[in-house]
Order: structure tokens, then C-alpha cells, then sequence
């Protein structure tokens, strides 16, 4: 497949950013408007397509005219619990106006982390698509905060998270630049616009800025973080500005709009669940134990030298600071094992489960990630 040809992409992500779509906390109608018949075009056209939008903070900040900022928990909290069913009126009331249904999808970090529920909304999600139904994700902001870690922190992130776990095979991220340069173009009219990024690097990454206005968490390092996000799943991303006529359309036929960055090997779902999800705890192992993971083996209680923090079975976890894994026991159990022989562990806890903590295939190294 070349740079641009997309002719064998099937599900298409879409992320609209709030500047686009929202100003001083009010929804600029004809640019929703325009972006929604572009996602229609999509869908008649063949493809399975999902919306992420940014947007309801600002909208609620506007409603109670909250000027500035929202800053606090409680008060971003507030203004996510009014502008969300304002922003979905809006979107709810264009898809209507082309006949189409859409379903609003509220998600935080547990939904995405939890296997079992990441499992039944990824079925959810496909029933709605089998059903023509254009599903519109948000994060739950009136819920999910950093505070007590079930904050994703931005749509950018979101999107390629949703991206990845139904199999996507392109992300687009509307905003209201046209893509990636060299440098901030606002600062340096010489910036060069990057149409093709192959990796992204470091080098790449301090090309990005800051978050770019009063109601938006992102900018254009989340976009790229997103992007390298997307690249595990083997998706392509598009970063374009929503305010070119019908852009959707044009990057899906390969058009040289926005920047492209390339996917790279398509690892399969587990391992991307697991390097993706969110930990709260810590398996600290010696270096022999170590080394044998390295070499495609199991853990062995034998191998642990301390346990921080609590978690249950079937968790991701930290190992030290070089991996994430899923282990078949939870803190409590691995506790009272540490460094103990696996028969021994298997007598003393009385279980059908296996001898290990946790096999090859629950293990991912992050510098394989890379």
C-alpha cells in the first residue's frame, strides 16, 4: 500500500477538536453542520465510521457564562455535566437532518482498563455499527478525573485508544490547523509543513506546542502522541484542518491533505490492551527473574522481591519499570508467595490456577514498544 492509499481501509476514526466546532462557549452550528455531513458521506460511501468530540466543557462553561478557563475539578466536572447534552442535541439534530442515527458513548479509563468491560462496550459499539447507528464517544468528563485515575486527560488519546481497539485502520483528527511543521508557525513564518511523517521521534515530538486555546486539553503533542498511539494498532492518522470543504472525504481517497503518519506493525488487540492500559501498582522482580522474561519465560513467585501497591487478578501492572502485565493472582496472594517455590505456592494458596504469576503471552515489554 503507498503513502496515501487508503482504498483498503474499512472503519475510520474521526476526532473534531473544540476550536473547531465551539467559540467563547458557543457551538459554531455550520462547521458542526458540515463536519457531520462529511461522516455521512463516509458511511453511504461504505465505511464504518466513529465520531470523538471535544466540546461539551466548553459549551457548559458558556451556558452559566463562565469566563476564562475552567479550572478545578469540581467546576470542569460541573460544566461537562451541562454542555454534554447540549453539545448531543447538536450533533443528534444534524444527523437527523440526513436521516441518520447516532448513540452518544461516555467512556472513561475503567471502561478502557477493565477487560471484561472493555469487552461488552467494544460489542456494544459493533452492535451499533451493525445497526447503521454512528457512535459519538466523549470522554465522561463529569466522572473521570486524574485525581483518583480514571482520567484518559484528552480526546486526542481517546479517539487512538478507540482507534485501537476496533481495529481502525485510519484516525482522522480534525482541528483547526492544517497538519504538523517544523516549528510553531505562528512564531516562525519559515516553519516547514511536514506532509509525510514515517516515525515519530523525538526530534518530531519537540515540534509540537501547547494546548491551543481556553477549553481545550490538548494541542499538537497530544495529537502526536495520539498518533504514535494509533501506529501500534497498524492506523494510519491524518492531523487536517476541519475547515477545508469537504475533507473527510478527500483523505479517505488519498488526497494530499494534513499530515500523514504511518502505522507501524500491527500488533495484535491483547498486546495492545495491555501496553495501553493505565497501572496503579508494581511487581518489583530481581534481575534473574528479569533476564528469564527476556527469554520468553514465565514468572515465578521465586523471582519477586516486593509488591507496590494493590491490584486484583487479571490487572494490568507495572514490572519495575521495563514492562506492563497481566498476572493470574491478585496483591494479596503474590504477597504471601514472594520467593517462594511454585509448588510451594500452589500448596500453601490451595488453587486450580496455573504455577506462575503470569506467562509470555501476559507480559509486554515497553522498549518493544518503542
Amino acid at each position: 500500500m503507498s503513502e496515501r492509499d487508503f482504498s483498503s481501509v474499512k472503519r475510520v476514526v474521526v476526532k473534531v477538536g473544540t476550536n473547531l466546532i465551539s467559540r467563547s462557549g458557543e457551538i459554531i452550528i455550520e462547521r458542526l453542520e458540515a463536519i457531520v455531513a462529511d461522516l455521512v458521506s463516509l458511511k453511504k460511501s461504505g465505511y464504518s465510521v466513529l465520531l470523538v468530540t471535544s466540546g461539551a466543557v466548553g459549551l457548559g462553561a458558556g451556558e452559566i457564562s463562565l469566563a476564562g478557563r475552567v479550572k478545578g475539578v469540581v467546576m470542569r466536572q460541573t460544566c461537562a455535566a451541562i454542555g454534554q447534552p447540549i453539545l448531543m442535541e447538536y450533533y443528534r439534530a444534524a444527523f437527523a437532518r440526513h436521516s441518520q442515527v447516532c448513540a452518544q458513548i461516555l467512556v472513561t479509563t475503567n471502561e478502557l482498563n477493565d477487560r471484561t468491560t472493555y469487552v461488552n462496550l467494544m460489542n456494544s459499539v459493533n452492535s451499533l455499527l451493525d445497526h447503521g447507528v454512528i457512535p459519538v464517544f466523549n470522554e465522561n468528563d463529569t466522572v473521570s478525573t486524574d485525581e483518583v485515575g480514571t482520567a484518559v486527560g484528552d480526546n486526542d488519546r481517546l479517539s487512538a485508544y478507540i482507534a485501537n481497539k476496533v481495529d481502525a485502520q485510519l484516525l482522522i483528527l480534525l482541528t483547526d490547523i492544517e497538519g504538523l511543521y517544523t516549528e510553531d508557525p505562528k512564531h516562525n513564518p519559515r516553519a516547514e509543513f511536514l506532509s509525510e511523517v514515517p516515525e515519530i521521534t523525538p526530534r518530531v515530538l519537540a515540534s509540537a506546542g501547547s494546548a491551543g486555546s481556553v477549553h481545550s486539553t490538548g494541542g499538537m503533542k497530544t495529537k502526536l502522541i495520539a498518533s504514535r498511539i494509533a501506529s501500534y494498532g497498524g492506523c494510519s492518522t491524518i492531523i487536517a484542518s476541519g475547515y477545508e470543504k469537504d475533507i473527510l472525504v478527500r483523505i479517505v481517497r488519498g488526497e494530499d491533505v494534513g499530515t500523514h503518519f504511518h502505522p507501524l506493525k500491527r500488533m495484535n488487540q491483547r498486546t495492545r490492551w495491555i501496553l495501553h492500559s493505565d497501572t496503579s501498582a508494581t511487581i518489583w522482580i530481581d534481575e534473574g527473574a528479569v533476564k528469564a522474561l527476556r527469554n520468553h519465560k514465565s514468572l515465578l513467585p521465586s523471582g519477586i522481591v516486593r509488591i507496590e501497591g494493590v491490584f486484583r487478578a487479571g490487572e494490568v501492572v507495572m514490572i519495575n519499570d521495563i514492562a506492563k502485565a497481566v498476572p493470574y493472582y491478585n496483591s494479596t496472594e503474590i504477597v504471601v508467595s514472594i520467593g517462594k517455590h511454585s509448588s510451594a505456592m500452589r500448596a500453601e494458596l490451595n488453587h486450580s490456577r496455573p504455577d506462575v504469576i503470569f506467562r509470555p503471552e501476559d507480559i509486554v515489554f515497553l522498549d518493544h514498544a518503542e
